[in-house]
Parts: C-alpha cells; structure tokens; sequence
C-alpha cells in the first residue's frame, strides 16, 4: 500500500499501561476455593493479579491510552483511530473506544471495539497496522480486560487465572521497510466454541434469573482441552511466521507471548528454539489479563529500556473462538 506515493510499513512509536491497584494474591483465593498458592504457581506460573474496584474497562482502556499520550508526547486531537481490542466492554453499545474517544477528547478520531479474546491484540494490531498503510498516520490500539467482572469467584479452576489490566500502542507510517510489522498470521476456528466460552449475557442467551442462578454468565473453560489446542496452536503459529521469513530463533530477540499459562508459554519457547531469558514474562504479577497481555509486555519492557531498535519481536497469543495468531516485527 502507499502513502502520499510513498510505500511505508507500519510501526510502533510508543507503548502506556494502566494496572489496577487492588492486589488479589494466591493467599487471597486459599481463603474463599479449595486452592494453594503452591497448586496455582505449579499450574499456572500466577503469583498476583490486580482488579479493577470501581468502573468498567473504559478505566482501564483510557489510563493506559492517557500513558501512551505522555510518553509520545501526543496530542489526542492529532489521532486518528482508536481501537480496543476487550471482550469485557462497558456496554453492548456504545464501544467502549467511543467511550475512550470522548474520555480522551481525541475529537478527530473514529473508533471501534475488537473482540478476538486473548488474541484480539494480534488481530487490533493487524487491522491498526492495514489503516497506516492505507493512509492513517496515528493509529492507537488497546488491550483490555475486567475480566473480574465475568469470572466465578466459586470456581477454582478459573478463578485464579485472569486479572484486569488495559494496555495500549501507537502505530504510525516509517519509509524505512526495516522497521515494524512484517509479517502477520492470524487463525480462527468456531468449532471450538464450547471449550471456552461465557454462555449468557448474548443475545443467545440473554441474562435472565435462570442464567444467573446456573452461573451461566461466566467464564466457561474446559481447561485440558483449552491447554492442548493452546501449545499446538499458539506454538506452532510461532514457528510458522519465524520459518516463513527464513528465520531461526536465535535471530529473535524477544518472544512476546499472551501469557495465560507458563507451561504453554514454555513450549512455544522451546517450538521456536528461544531460550526462556529471552522470552517475556509477567505472567506471575498479573495473571492472564486476555487482551492486555501482549501490550501490557511491551509496555513494560519500553518502559525498563529493554527494546532496542532493530531487534526483531515475535508476538504470539491465543483465545477463545478459538483465536490465535503471530505477528513478526522489528522495533524501532
């Protein structure tokens, strides 16, 4: 695609994050299910998570998007897109990102919501990534979740897993053709629907007195089913993207995977051929956070001085849907 006759590729400029301050740690949970903080940090690699006390995800989306505004030094009347990538939007309609377009006072924008579960940051930053080319100059993309809003807090199983975070990105056109995304895969597969899935709240099965005394409007998760399409699916698309652009994992400076689970996080690791120090990790202070994972990484490391320019990124999630995906980037 070109830009004012020019070819450009699409590249992040800078990353926010907003985390909750309210910490649930695993002795939290030994209290209210049948659990251990040896049995969840074996399991799952989760020390803490946070959750968000009062409002919706347009909290968590509008601090992280205000940390990206300070950081780049950005005013929000030059953006020109704003996309949220949540399955936990604070209404049906409006989208939560008019609800950030407005908090923000980006008065130039349109905006959209992006539901792709645990993978949506991929897809966000993909269909962000197309509007650059096409002729878009800022382009934000944001991961966020209140996933405690939809979890069980009777189950154990689940309800030690997720945690609420928002994280956000900014992408903008670069002439250099080094620099940015390269190269993206991304899958869907609806037949795993039953595996992983909130049954009520839809217009399938709207909320009703029976929904909420079965607990239906819940995260619904088989989780050995989930875990075994995970490692093959989030794995081997990784591979898939490195192979692709005739790359090894020594070439890769940074394995940035959606962390929901440190063994599936440790055999995509080992697919690829990168070694778990250059693999990032949050996993054990926030939980799974779905779509703020990736960006949530990133943010972090920006923030610590731990990316450097011309080091290529490997990013690599996957979700309920299913959805999964990578994306291969050089940052700049």
């Amino acid at each position: 695609m070109e830009t004012n006759n020019k070819t450009v590729n699409a590249t992040i400029t800078g990353t926010g994050m907003y985390l909750p301050e309210k910490v649930l740690d695993n002795k939290y949970f030994e209290q209210i299910v049948d659990t251990s903080d040896e049995w969840i940090m074996t399991r799952t690699g989760i020390k803490e998570r946070r959750m968000l006390e009062e409002g919706g995800t347009s909290v968590l989306a509008t601090n992280a998007v205000n940390d990206l505004l300070k950081n780049t030094n950005t005013n929000p009347e030059e953006i020109d897109v704003i996309i949220v990538c949540t399955i936990t939007p604070d209404y049906s309609f409006p989208s939560t990102s008019c609800l950030v377009q407005n908090n923000i006072g980006a008065k130039n924008a349109w905006a959209f919501d992006l539901s792709a579960a645990c993978s949506g940051f991929l897809f966000g930053l993909q269909t962000g990534a197309s509007l650059v080319k096409s002729g878009h100059k800022k382009v934000v993309v944001v991961g966020a979740d209140k996933m405690s809003d939809i979890v069980d807090y009777t189950d154990r199983n689940t309800c030690v897993l997720f945690g609420d975070a928002g994280a956000a990105v900014m992408l903008e056109p670069t002439e250099d053709l080094e620099y940015g995304i390269h190269d993206s895969i991304l899958k869907s597969d609806g037949s795993g629907k039953d595996y992983l899935i909130r049954k009520a709240g839809g217009s399938a099965l709207p909320t009703s007195v029976e929904t909420l005394e079965q607990r239906l409007g819940f995260v619904h998760q088989e989780g050995k089913t989930v875990y075994k399409y995970a490692v093959s699916g989030m794995a081997g698309v990784a591979l898939e993207i490195v192979e692709r652009n005739k790359l090894t994992g020594d070439d890769i400076a940074h394995l940035v995977p959606h962390q929901a689970n440190i063994r599936i996080i440790e055999a995509t690791a080992k697919r690829v051929g990168i070694p778990m120090e250059r693999v990032m990790l949050n996993i054990q202070n926030y939980g799974n956070t779905t779509a703020a994972t990736i960006p949530l990484c990133l943010a972090e490391a920006n923030k610590a001085g731990k990316l450097k320019k011309g080091e290529k990124l490997v990013l690599a999630a996957f979700g309920g849907g299913f959805t999964w995906g990578s994306i291969l980037l050089t940052w700049s």
